[in-house]
């Protein structure tokens, strides 16, 4: 028999909504997370408001990445780039170096493209709303409810990771993600405090973030767990509910790495369509389903390859790859840049300071470990 659709219903009185909005408030104002783009209310209340800019840089840097992680990048954005405009002028290339290692390089060309938008058609201001920050690149509607809510106190409704996994528990939402999202939003939307928008939506994520834990939930210190449906039943990390995993498909390339016999290593700028768009990497095949022997054609230079013994594993949102290595040694080539589009000849000593993703990082570790001692 099939399960019931959740339908989404008032799961509390009035009265108990204001007091979950107050006692979250509360707990808030007095024991919320200080993070250093955040303006917290003691903040505000001596003058001091939120930078959009800062917060849609936050925002982006935070899709799929954590706190710890994403906060030395923000500084060195906000370092070398001030203001929307400053991003909006510089290279993209030296964006795409700045963001190398904090994965998902898609939020790195919309986050140039988003600064160029809002320079060219908003005078490099960021629009106050969540309506029109959905139409900037790269913003979605989590993000633009956020800046919305955070910086402009329109009365949104903030559902990230960790609010939905606070909401699910509150109301036993039983519809898996990601089609639950919807039900979770609107049960969201009851519980929303139009008075202090940015703040109770940030209290909600930090909630989440540091109360209501994925698998470890510290429900005797949260201060909604009186009103919380699963919690009452003791099935607290049975929510949210998830349609069951299957395994990651699997593809298979390789990877060539040409070192000059003058010290330099051969790199290529990958196009910007596709998974690394726009990164720096050694020139490879195209990622295929199965393993298969080729793809040297591709650099149109000839030399004498030799496979290593170590391979690359690296796990993608979507699959799993695995590279095989191949190295070789030519003479010296002063013109090889001008050879194909996007390459880039790098001193070998200077591989590792380059901006490469993380599986280009792997690549360049096992060649120092196979090929590069013993030759």
């Amino acid at each position: 028999m099939l399960k019931e659709r959740f339908i989404p219903i008032k799961p509390w009185t009035d009265t108990e909504i204001a007091g979950l909005r107050a006692a979250l408030l509360q707990r808030y104002d007095v024991a919320g997370r200080s993070l250093p783009w955040r303006v917290r209310p003691e903040d505000r209340a001596r003058g001091v408001s939120a930078n959009p800019y800062a917060v849609w840089l936050s925002e982006i840097m935070l899709q799929q990445t954590t706190v710890a992680h994403a906060s030395p990048y923000w500084q060195r954005f906000l370092s070398e780039f001030p203001t929307v405009t400053d991003l909006a002028n510089a290279k993209r290339e030296r964006i795409m170096e700045m963001w190398a290692g904090l994965g998902y390089y898609a939020r790195a060309r919309n986050l140039y493209k988003c600064a160029q938008m809002v320079r060219d058609s908003y005078a490099g201001v960021f629009p106050n709303t969540e309506a029109e920050l959905l139409k900037l690149p790269g913003i979605g509607p989590y993000t633009a409810a956020a800046i919305a809510a955070i910086c402009f106190d329109e009365a949104t409704v903030v559902v990230d990771g960790n609010v939905e996994r606070v909401i699910s528990r509150m109301a036993r939402v039983e519809t898996p993600l990601p089609k639950g999202k919807a039900d979770i939003k609107n049960v969201a939307a009851l519980l929303a405090d139009p008075d202090r928008p940015g703040d109770y939506s940030q209290a909600l994520m930090d909630l989440g973030a540091t109360i209501c834990a994925p698998k470890t939930p510290k429900c005797g210190g949260c201060v909604w767990s009186a009103l919380c449906k699963a919690h009452a039943a003791g099935v607290e990390t049975d929510y949210p509910k998830k349609l069951k995993k299957t395994a990651l498909p699997k593809r298979f390339g390789n990877v060539f790495v040409l070192i000059s016999s003058d010290g330099h290593v051969l790199l290529q700028q990958r196009p910007d369509a596709g998974l690394l768009g726009g990164m720096l990497g050694f020139p490879g095949s195209e990622w295929e389903s199965v393993p298969f022997e080729g793809g040297a054609e591709n650099i149109s230079i000839d030399s004498e390859w030799e496979k290593i013994s170590e391979s690359v594993r690296h796990i993608f949102t979507h699959f799993e790859l695995s590279l095989e290595i191949y190295c070789a040694r030519v003479p010296a080539i002063k013109d090889i840049q001008d050879r194909a589009l996007g390459y880039r000849l790098v001193n070998i000593q200077d591989v590792e300071t380059r901006a490469l993703p993380s599986v280009m990082k792997k690549v360049w570790r096992a060649v120092q470990n196979n090929y590069l001692p013993h030759k």
